[in-house]
C-alpha cells in the first residue's frame, strides 16, 4: 500500500494535520495526492475531559469527516517506522501485519503517563490519560458501592499535584457522593512532591486551587511521594500509610514510544525537536506535532506543551507544510506566542489565565463559563462538511 501523506494517530494534532493537508491540496487542485491517517480507530479522543465522569462518551467520530474532505482512514496499530526506507509497519484490525510506503510521514502519535519503576504501581494503580483507562476507573468507582462502608473505600488518592491530578482529585467527591451517597464520609488526597499546594501551577492561581480544595474537602501532602503502592493503599517516603481502594496516578508523560525509531535530538519527554515548519531535524521526509514535537513557540525561549492548545494549530501547520513540500510550495511558520490556561476545580468553578507566568483573569463561575466552552465546543473537530472543515483547518487561525 503507499500513500502520499501518511499521519500517525488520529488525536487533535493528526485529525488537524489531516484536515490541513486536506485543505492545501484541494486550494492547490491537486486531488490526485492522498492522504492517510493510520489510527486504531477512527475517533478522537477528548482526553483533556477524562477526568470527568461518563468518559466513554467522550470521543467524537471521524468516518463522515474524513469521507468529507477525501482522507483515508487505515485501522491500525504502527508498530515501526522505517525513516530510510519511507515505510510504516503496523498491526491491522484483524491482527494481520501490514506495510504502508510514504512520500512524507507526520508523526502524531500522541503521549502516554510516565508509569516509573515503583512498587505494585502497575498492578494497583489508574489513571485518566487514555479513555480505556478513564472507563475502568469510573467501572471501578461504581463498584465501591458494593463494597463494605470503610476508610479505604471512601478514599480517594491522587499521586500528583499538577494540571490533570488537579482537575482529577476536584471533580472526585461530587462524583463519588453520586454513587455513594450525598452523606458519605469520603477523604480525596493529593500527594505531590512540590512544596506547596498548586506549586507546579504557579503562584498567581494557588489561592484559586486552595480556597477550591477547601470547600470541597480535598486535602494536600505537600513535598510527599508515593514510594509503594498495594491493593490496599499507598506508603509515603515518610512511612506513612493510607488505605485507599482507589489510586489515581497522574504524574508526568511521556511522548509516544515511537518517537524513538526516529534519529534525531529529544527533550527530557521523548519528544523529537522540530525545525520552524515542524519538520524532524535531521529528517527530509518526516514531520512531528503534537505531543511528539518538541517545537518553540516564540522566540524567548518557550516550547508547546502536551496540550489540545498547542496540538490543534501545531496539526494545521504541520498538514500544511507537508502538502506543502510534495508541492513545492512555501511552508508557513510555526509560531504561538500567546499561551493561556484554563484549569476546572470541580464545584468551586475554575481559573483563566494568561501568559507563561499564568495571570490570572477569571475565575470561580467565570472562569467554569470558559471552561465548558472549551470543553464541550472549541476543542472538538468540526462538522462533517467538506467547506466548512477545510476553511477550520487554515493554519492562520489562533487557537488562542
Amino acid at each position: 500500500m503507499k500513500t502520499d501523506i501518511l499521519i500517525i494517530g488520529a488525536g487533535f494534532a493528526g485529525v488537524w494535520s489531516a484536515l490541513s493537508a486536506a485543505r492545501l491540496l484541494d486550494q492547490a487542485q491537486h486531488g490526485e495526492l492522498s492522504i492517510s491517517v493510520l489510527a486504531p480507530q477512527p475517533q478522537m479522543r477528548i482526553r483533556p475531559r477524562l477526568y470527568e465522569a461518563q468518559a466513554h462518551t467522550l470521543q467524537a467520530p471521524l468516518t463522515a469527516l474524513f469521507d468529507a474532505v477525501g482522507v483515508k482512514f487505515i485501522e491500525g496499530h504502527a508498530m515501526a517506522i522505517d525513516p530510510d526506507g519511507r515505510q510504516v509497519s503496523y498491526e491491522d484490525g484483524a491482527g494481520n501485519n501490514q506495510r504502508i510506503s510514504y512520500r512524507r510521514l507526520i508523526l502524531a502519535a500522541g503521549s502516554q503517563v510516565a508509569r516509573p519503576n515503583i512498587a505494585g504501581l502497575a498492578e494497583h494503580t489508574f489513571d485518566v490519560d487514555q479513555l480505556e483507562s478513564a472507563v475502568r476507573l469510573e467501572q471501578h468507582l461504581h463498584a465501591l458501592a458494593a463494597l463494605p462502608e470503610s476508610p479505604a473505600r471512601n478514599t480517594v488518592v491522587v499521586c500528583g499535584g499538577g494540571f490533570t491530578g488537579i482537575e482529577t482529585a476536584t471533580e472526585m467527591p461530587e462524583r463519588l457522593r453520586a454513587i455513594l451517597g450525598a452523606d458519605t464520609r469520603l477523604r480525596v488526597v493529593v500527594v505531590d512532591r512540590g512544596a506547596q499546594i498548586g506549586a507546579a501551577l504557579g503562584a498567581g492561581i494557588t489561592p484559586s486551587i486552595v480556597a477550591a480544595c477547601k470547600q470541597a474537602g480535598v486535602e494536600w501532602l505537600p513535598g510527599t511521594s508515593v514510594v509503594a503502592v498495594d491493593s490496599g493503599g499507598v506508603t509515603l517516603d515518610n512511612g506513612d500509610y493510607i488505605a485507599s481502594k482507589t489510586v489515581i496516578w497522574t504524574v508526568g508523560v511521556q511522548a509516544s514510544p515511537l518517537t524513538a525509531q526516529i534519529p534525531g535530538e529529544r527533550d527530557g519527554q521523548g519528544r523529537l525537536r522540530v525545525d520552524e515548519h515542524l519538520k524532524v531535524k535531521g529528517q527530509a521526509h518526516i514531520y512531528a506535532t503534537g505531543d511528539v514535537a518538541w517545537a518553540a513557540v516564540d522566540d524567548l525561549g518557550n516550547h508547546a506543551l502536551m496540550t489540545c492548545q498547542h496540538a490543534i494549530p501545531m496539526g494545521r501547520h504541520a498538514g500544511n507544510n507537508a502538502a506543502a513540500d510534495l508541492l513545492a510550495l512555501t511552508p508557513v511558520v510555526y509560531r504561538q506566542p500567546k499561551y493561556v490556561t484554563c484549569l476546572d476545580l470541580g464545584a468551586w468553578g475554575a481559573t483563566f489565565s494568561e501568559g507563561w507566568e499564568r495571570e490570572l483573569k477569571l475565575q470561580g463561575e467565570e472562569g467554569k463559563a470558559v471552561k465548558r466552552q472549551i470543553n464541550t465546543q472549541w476543542i472538538y473537530p468540526p462538522a462533517a462538511d467538506r467547506a466548512t472543515a477545510l476553511a477550520a483547518a487554515d493554519p492562520a487561525i489562533a487557537i488562542v
